[in-house]
């Protein structure tokens, strides 16, 4: 009763949510373009089980997500006929069963197969219907409505007065009519009743033998499986019966397929050469409707796009997405990609060369690790943990190192591992070259650890910039945008007399306001404000859903700075669950609803297709339309959620003054750049306490290497 009680909750608020705002699913234009399917009309949408990518699988959550979108039902049926629709042979992985009933599990043969688990078969519509619950059967996805909301009833479901556009998914005929259900009957049943359009199944007998019995109306679609599967009326493989698409027309007016059937994935995980079965597909299945329609609607067919709009697109480090980033490659990819602005993060070397990488720590984005472990050291000024450190290397050194493609933390699938050491280490000056000779709209040059570079390495990070940029002439710029960021207000004072530079603010710590009082402080040292996502929009949930935005943004305009946000990626992990998995509605939640004047991004050709496409005007018919903070958490019960995050403290005046820079100190000693009495100690007194880490790494690569 608690769990129904919950379900009528959480449906009331979905319907509140889901009709107080606009559809999510794009609008579609009122002239329809010629499209390459068979019947000259865009593609179908089909979604499986609703928006599954988001809620539990044909849950009314899922269900009104997706209401514009044809819905995919994966048939299962119970001992008195029941019809429900959970994808797959058992009900274990997508429903609370266990919880129903943990000791029934049974092993069935399926198709020549033992199959463990609960199966529907051994129950009736009502068990179903009052004791089991909707899980999300892919762990990366929401669990905040887990065993909460019922499953599909197809009957329920589509006697409704405004029933969805259903796709009805059958299979295992022959199990069913072992275990004494009319299959055939209860599915022809289905489909007339409730004048489905689509009915589909992997087995060619039972396609046959319904053919006739239902409407034409209906069409009758082959699903073909995995290629070296079985299919059980000829006994011969889905790879093999593809082949022959007359003899599959003769039953089928259509086929369904896996996606490699077309895009084969090569063992690289990199796609191979199209194949022939088709030039362009009728329709997809998906788990994310709205990135389908958002394809078809606003980036499909699109010959010439109208110009940009005022949003800037700033790379972070290059293209990080697809070569190393700060090198040559991530650099013109960048450029190619459409990047409005690209980005060198300036860094030292021990012997005074400026050079572009994302962090001062070479470890990450460089195989450091692999030649000067023993010059790992802990510097606390620079960051918490021990690293191997540009400004203890010489540029010599560094040169004989290779650029590595950082995969962000919590990813398991890498970023273009074909290109994982391509490129080459770029200096300040051979960047702020490349930014001339290919005419790219403009630069940001970010400058770290100035201070600290000042008094405890002798070296002149400020100084290098200036120099620089004055040999390149940027100081006289009157086309290009230059940028200065910094995290320090005493760097950016150093640029103050230049009216060609626009000075930005980076503000590396989590915060939840900016104080007017702060705001104008800042106005005093920078032009701009460059905030993390996170400073945008409040999060909830583990930090997993939006719970409203913050006046961060409203106060820096207000003061007039223009407003930056970093750092966007395109992988799921990386986005909020109101994103949907889809870096274009995030993309459309901060330029629409935030009104950030750029966005910093490791994926420079997406925000250039996004911005460059007439989809993201919201005037636009079609558009893409942004996320609604909150809205999401309001269909969430509030003891779902783990329990509230404090909000991050305010920006406030003395977090925005900095101590004046410290003067370069000469170093006294012979060696170029050796540390000063000044500050003796962060990195020698931790070159002791890693050597025993060093050995250790450097006894497993002698290994690997004899093992080789």
């Amino acid at each position: 009763m608690n769990k129904m009680m919950t379900c009528m909750f959480l449906y009331s608020l979905l319907v509140h949510a889901t009709f107080g705002q606009q559809v999510p699913l794009p609008k579609q234009p009122s002239v329809l373009k010629k499209w390459s399917t068979l019947s000259g009309n865009e593609p179908l949408v089909v979604s499986r089980g609703g928006f599954s990518g988001l809620f539990p699988e044909g849950t009314p959550n899922a269900l009104a997500f997706a209401k514009d979108t044809t819905i995919l039902c994966n048939l299962q049926l119970t001992k008195d006929g029941g019809a429900f629709c959970v994808t797959g042979t058992t009900l274990d992985r997508s429903t609370s069963i266990d919880v129903f009933d943990p000791n029934r599990t049974q092993t069935y043969n399926i198709n020549g197969k033992n199959v463990e688990g609960y199966f529907a078969v051994d129950y009736t519509t009502k068990d179903i219907d009052q004791n089991v619950f909707m899980v999300q059967s892919i762990y990366t996805r929401p669990d905040f409505y887990d065993a909460s909301l019922p499953v599909l009833n197809v009957d329920a479901v589509l006697s409704d007065e405004s029933p969805p556009k259903f796709w009805l998914n059958v299979q295992y005929e022959e199990f069913y009519t072992q275990r004494g259900v009319k299959f055939e009957d209860r599915v022809v049943e289905l489909v007339s009743q409730y004048q489905m359009s689509y009915v589909s199944s992997p087995e060619i007998g039972f396609l046959k033998s319904i053919n006739g019995k239902v409407s034409k109306t209906s069409r009758i679609i082959f699903q073909l499986l995995g290629a070296n599967e079985t299919e059980p009326t000829t006994k011969q493989t889905y790879g093999t019966i593809v082949k022959d698409l007359v003899a599959i027309k003769s039953y089928a007016s259509g086929i369904m397929v896996p996606k490699e059937y077309i895009w084969p994935v090569k063992a690289d995980n990199y796609l191979g050469l199209p194949t022939t079965l088709g030039d362009s597909v009728d329709g997809v299945v998906t788990d994310f409707p709205a990135t389908a329609s958002n394809a078809i609607a606003c980036f499909a067919n699109n010959q010439s796009l109208p110009q940009k709009g005022p949003t800037l697109i700033i790379s972070n480090n290059g293209a990080t997405s697809v070569y190393p980033g700060s090198t040559d490659l991530a650099y013109q990819q960048a450029i190619d990609d459409g990047a409005d602005i690209i980005d060198c993060s300036v860094q030292m070397s021990k012997d005074g060369i400026a050079f572009c990488s994302g962090a001062a720590d070479l470890i990450q984005e460089t195989t450091a690790v692999t030649k000067f472990m023993p010059r790992t050291s802990t510097v606390s000024e620079v960051q918490a943990k021990s690293g191997i450190f540009s400004f203890d290397l010489t540029w010599s050194e560094i040169q004989t190192l290779k650029p590595q493609i950082y995969n962000p933390e919590g990813q398991d699938f890498p970023r273009n591992p074909a290109e994982k050491n391509s490129g080459k280490f770029v200096t300040l000056t051979d960047f702020l070259e490349l930014a001339k000779t290919k005419a790219v709209p403009g630069i940001l040059i970010n400058i770290q650890n100035a201070a600290f570079l000042a008094s405890n390495r002798s070296l002149d990070i400020v100084g290098a910039v200036s120099s620089a940029l004055s040999n390149a002439s940027f100081d006289k710029e009157s086309t290009k945008q230059v940028l200065i960021q910094s995290d320090d207000s005493q760097v950016l004072t150093k640029f103050k007399d230049i009216p060609s530079y626009k000075r930005v603010l980076l503000v590396a710590d989590k915060i939840g306001d900016i104080p007017r009082p702060t705001a104008d402080e800042i106005k005093k040292y920078a032009d701009g404000v460059n905030l993390a996502k996170g400073d945008v929009f409040s999060l909830q949930g583990g930090g997993s859903l939006l719970g409203g935005m913050t006046n961060v943004v409203k106060e820096l305009k207000d003061a007039n700075l223009t407003v930056f946000v970093h750092n966007l990626k395109n992988e799921f992990i990386s986005l909020a669950f109101d994103f949907w998995s889809d870096p274009n509605i995030a993309m459309a939640t901060f330029i629409q609803t935030a009104k950030v004047d750029g966005i910093v991004t490791d994926f420079p050709a997406t925000a250039s297709r996004y911005m460059r496409s007439p989809c993201s005007d919201p005037n636009h018919v079609p558009s893409i339309l942004p996320a609604q903070p909150g809205d999401l958490m309001s269909t969430v019960d509030p003891q779902a959620l783990p329990p509230a995050e404090a909000p991050f403290p305010a920006l406030e005046v003395a977090d925005v003054v900095d101590p004046p820079l410290p003067a370069v100190i000469n170093s006294t000693k012979d060696e170029p750049g050796a540390p000063t009495t000044a500050a003796p100690s962060s990195s020698a007194r931790t070159n002791n306490s890693n050597f025993g880490l060093s050995l250790v790494v450097c006894l497993v690569f002698a290994l690997l290497f004899t093992r080789h």
